[in-house]
């Protein structure tokens, strides 16, 4: 797509694969590693930055395998130092390793504070400036594009700001075509990115990219990326779900979004910005994590509403409170149901299944007293939409039940007759008057619970084999009654494609738990059911 004169193309480094995976709890494998690169390239970032190959097996097996991928619109890129102190580049391992890796684009770091070089290095502020320097022409040399990461850059600047521009002269002087601006301890503040950023500018900007690579120590990742981008620089790095070292790495998924909606900038195609929510959870699903609901643009809660008033507001204009469109970036605009909800919620909510209902209709008034029962009761819909689905469908007739259940009971084993396993379930149901009993067992009730429901089940809804149950909590509702305490269980389930949640509320945690994990399955079924026949139950 050509861009028109007046607008100004970022390139965006991705680190998720580098950078991030240096966060707590993050470890991919070669193939977690292949797919991230195919959903990145899919989302059309112009980068991708995989690893060091120089630094363990499992990232050169993964370089060695991504020169099979065939993509349409990144670069992998491979990550290194510069050369050790006192050899030659040609003596250097690691640069050989990065050469192995076969990317068009490397990344170098090197230090761009004094104090680094003199008390961390340990080598002299000139031998610092070689080592940028000769780095940079040896893998030039091998016709490499060179990006130089100038670690710590903002801080020497500050400190030095003679050496710190020093630094990103040698790199210039060494062939590098982007210097990326490195915010590497998270701490500085945007006046401080806009200065620094600035000198490198006037500096160097006419003859390399000047680039922006943020840290959220602050919780100024994202605004100090952006406000570089607004002082001239050109290229982006981050994370595309923010997560990596400490407090992580800047929100690369909320930086495309701003710059591409909110400040007239080109980051990736206008059409692929609409796969950015789809990408930023296949991500996460790959990454093992769950994504923060309110993570802008992109989270499951950056365009819910909950207050009546605002409810009702966003029906008759979304612009009323919100900022974008939510399908410009592949996200959905969702209503909670709950006490403060009001009438707008469950009328938009109703005609998703039956479009003639008005706020008049006797049909609302019904509904919304089943809602208010049951939450004085403990139930709490706002975070239980597909129950809250369900209860709908009931009341107005868009509602079969799946099976009917006979009896269920659960048993425990105190110490334990095998490693992880001490509960056990046994169940009798009704499927269209077949009978099924099934046995399951567990690391606890519910689970051996779940596991003989779905043992009954998938023989006649095969698809039960699709749904992960990925968080399961309870709340004590009344602790004043100790043991005997109404427990609410909520939980939620996904099939890989979406994701729903579903409660349930007794005075016993399994009884509470088995409504909930029902009222799960049943609404899988019946989404599937609409899928397959195009129409409503």
């Amino acid at each position: 797509m050509a861009l028109s004169k007046n607008v100004v193309s970022i390139d965006c480094l991705d680190s998720t694969l580098r950078d991030g995976s240096q966060g707590e709890g993050i470890s991919y494998s070669v193939q977690d590693k292949i797919h991230i690169v195919e959903a990145l390239d899919e989302l059309g970032v112009k980068y991708i930055e995989a690893g060091n190959p120089g630094s363990n097996p499992k990232d050169m097996e993964f370089f060695q395998k991504a020169r099979e991928l065939k993509l349409k619109h990144s670069e992998i890129v491979a990550f290194g130092s510069t050369r050790r102190k006192g050899i030659t580049c040609s003596e250097d391992n690691q640069l050989h390793s990065l050469l192995s890796a076969e990317t068009k684009t490397v990344v170098i770091f090197g230090k761009t504070w004094d104090f680094q070089a003199t008390e961390i290095l340990h080598v002299s502020l000139e031998e610092n400036l070689a080592m940028i320097k000769e780095t940079c022409e040896f893998l030039k040399s091998h016709d490499r594009n060179v990006i130089f990461d100038a670690e710590h850059f903002f801080t020497g600047y500050q400190a030095n700001p003679e050496y710190a521009l020093k630094a990103l002269g040698a790199a210039v002087e060494g062939g590098a075509s982007v210097l990326c601006l490195c915010e590497t301890k998270g701490g500085a503040m945007p006046s401080e990115c806009a200065a620094g950023v600035k000198a490198a500018v006037d500096a160097y900007g006419s003859k390399a990219k000047i680039g922006i690579h943020t840290h959220n120590d602050s919780g100024l990742a994202v605004a100090n990326s952006l406000i570089a981008i607004e002082n001239g620089a050109t290229h982006v790095q981050g994370v595309l779900l923010g997560f990596g070292e400490r407090t992580g790495n800047a929100n690369l998924s909320t930086i495309i979004a701003d710059l591409q909606l909110k400040m007239g900038y080109k980051c990736i195609e206008d059409e692929n910005l609409k796969m950015l929510t789809p990408i930023c959870k296949k991500v996460a699903e790959i990454t093992n994590i769950t994504m923060d609901p309110g993570m802008p643009y992109v989270g499951q809660n950056a365009f819910t509403h909950k207050a009546g008033m605002h409810i009702d507001a966003v029906i008759k204009n979304p612009f009323a409170y919100e900022h974008i469109e939510p399908e410009s970036v592949g996200n959905e605009r969702v209503f909670l149901m709950s006490e403060v909800a009001g009438r707008s919620m469950i009328i938009e909510k109703i005609q998703k299944f039956n479009s003639s209902i008005t706020k008049e209709s006797p049909i609302v008034s019904e509904i919304i007293k089943k809602v208010k029962e049951l939450e004085h009761q403990g139930y709490q819909f706002e975070g239980a939409d597909g129950s809250f689905e369900l209860l709908v469908r009931k009341a107005i007739g868009k509602y079969r039940p799946f099976f009917n259940l006979h009896y269920y009971k659960t048993s425990d084993e105190v110490p334990l007759i095998e490693e992880g396993l001490y509960s056990y379930a046994q169940l009798k149901i009704d499927v269209d008057g077949q009978i099924r009993i099934a046995a399951g067992e567990g690391n606890g009730p519910v689970n051996a619970l779940d596991s003989a429901l779905r043992t009954a089940l998938k023989k006649f809804y095969p698809e039960v084999e699709e749904i992960h149950l990925t968080d399961y909590k309870v709340r004590v509702l009344d602790s004043k009654s100790a043991t005997a305490s109404k427990v609410r269980v909520l939980i939620e389930s996904s099939d890989r494609q979406e994701s729903w949640t579903t409660i349930g509320v007794s005075c016993d945690v399994v009884e509470a738990s088995w409504l909930a994990l029902v009222d799960s399955f049943e609404y899988k079924f019946l989404k599937d059911i609409e899928k397959k026949y195009h129409g409503l139950v």
